[in-house]
């Protein structure tokens, strides 16, 4: 190495790249299945200074409160948090809190046993779930010998196994590969899901994108047997140098027209499954959530440029795509659809009070629910929820309002703006 130096440069990242080629691209690929991936946070900033919207914005409670004066009329006593009711619909599911848990694919992180004890304190919890892309490809299904802990059935029964009667619900997210191995057509003709089908809690969600990495299809690492193996199905590409391949699967072509027949597809083909479309945070979000939305979704999800959990290039989490503040400030000004479904570093109360204010039915937790679940493989999830509804009834309650649909825009306020109404506009 010279002595050149460069102040004021991030010199050492440049150095990284000079060393590693391509593989500097990525964080280090021994961190894969054990590091959660996604945007940072510092304190209310991102990574490159700027300011995250979302956290930026503030709750605020008027003085003059007729809900709770209606609240207070029909109890026949002050009300006070634990009035609050926090069962909600999602998607066609019935669910105790105003929210899902995302979609949680085959990255190693989500497979085994933390995979099924997640599952599981979910459905226990009466909580949506979503099974996400690339289970079957790689983990199989779970009917011909596949290690059940990584199959898509292990997760599914071990979700049902905990769920009570009218609760919950399981969406099964595809995406190209997934398509190419028919997992909808498994799941919708497995009697293992039959109770599911029946009961209105079975949905299938067309992912267009993701927000860790907006454009692209999944990613995760795999060691030379498993490169071997899945070869024939995925883009493999040597840029580790060290015996460990990166996985690509790829992302699906859309336009306006595309997405419409693949949803009444959907309806078509599986009339008894719910439909829930999956989108990333790009520019034209509130377009395509029109549409979705439109062509028949129960439920558009929209993933934050802040969302992720496995595997994606350096360049994306910071740099790629729309915060979660500004998807929800575009599709407000188009008109939200009926039910929107948000995801994006959601782990505590006032995040997703400020999302439910701007339009979102539900919040989504990814990386939260894992960690809580790897915690306490028996209660860890458990234990979060009920902190998280906790907080979801304080600041709710001191709204003076008494559940998650009758949050509004007033609620929440941007420093920078006069407006109550208002929220920052990124870039």
């Amino acid at each position: 190495m010279s002595d050149l130096s460069a102040p004021g440069f991030p010199e050492e990242e440049v150095r990284r790249r000079a060393r590693a080629g391509a593989a500097a691209a990525f964080p280090p690929p021994g961190e894969y299945g054990r590091v959660l991936f996604g945007a940072e946070h510092r304190g209310d900033r991102h990574p490159d200074g700027e300011r995250d919207p979302l956290d930026a914005l503030r709750i605020v409670p008027p003085v003059f409160m007729p809900q709770r004066l209606a609240r207070l009329i029909d109890l026949g006593r002050e009300p006070d948090y634990r009035d609050v009711e926090l069962g909600t619909s999602i998607g066609g599911f019935a669910s105790t809190l105003p929210v899902y848990v995302s979609a949680l694919g085959s990255t190693r992180a989500a497979g085994g046993d933390l995979g099924l004890a997640l599952s599981r304190q979910a459905g226990a919890l009466g909580l949506p779930m979503v099974i996400g892309e690339n289970v079957v490809p790689v983990g199989g299904y779970g009917r011909l010998g596949e290690p059940a802990d990584r199959a898509l059935l292990g997760r599914l029964r071990a979700y049902a196994a905990e769920l009570a009667d009218g609760q919950g619900g399981v969406a099964v997210q595809q995406s190209t590969e997934d398509a190419d191995a028919e997992v909808w057509n498994l799941v919708y003709s497995d009697p293992a899901a039959l109770p599911l089908l029946e009961s209105g809690r079975l949905a299938f969600e067309l992912k267009l994108g993701q927000g860790a990495k907006p454009g692209l299809g999944g990613m995760t690492v795999l060691d030379a047997e498993s490169a071997a193996r899945l070869g024939d199905r995925y883009g493999l590409d040597d840029v580790f140098g060290d015996g460990r391949v990166l996985r690509s699967g790829t992302p699906g072509t859309f336009t306006a027209e595309i997405l419409r027949q693949q949803i009444r597809l959907m309806r078509n083909n599986f009339p008894r499954a719910r439909v829930w479309v999956k989108l990333h945070p790009g520019r034209d979000v509130a377009e395509a959530a029109r549409v979705a939305a439109e062509a028949g979704a129960d439920a558009v999800t929209v993933d934050g440029a802040e969302g992720g959990t496995g595997w994606a290039p350096d360049a994306f989490p910071a740099r790629v795509g729309l915060p979660l503040a500004e998807c929800l400030r575009r599709l407000a000004k188009a008109g939200p659809p009926p039910c929107l479904l948000v995801s994006g570093r959601i782990w505590e109360g006032g995040r997703a009070v400020k999302s439910l204010a701007l339009g979102a039915r539900a919040v989504g937790l990814g990386r939260a629910a894992l960690l809580a679940a790897a915690e306490d493989p028996r209660a860890g999830l458990t234990r979060f929820a009920q902190c998280l509804a906790l907080e979801l009834r304080l600041l709710i309650s001191a709204l003076g309002k008494y559940a998650p649909g009758a949050l509004d825009r007033d609620d929440v306020w941007a420093p920078e703006f006069p407006d109550s109404a208002a929220i920052p506009a990124v870039g």
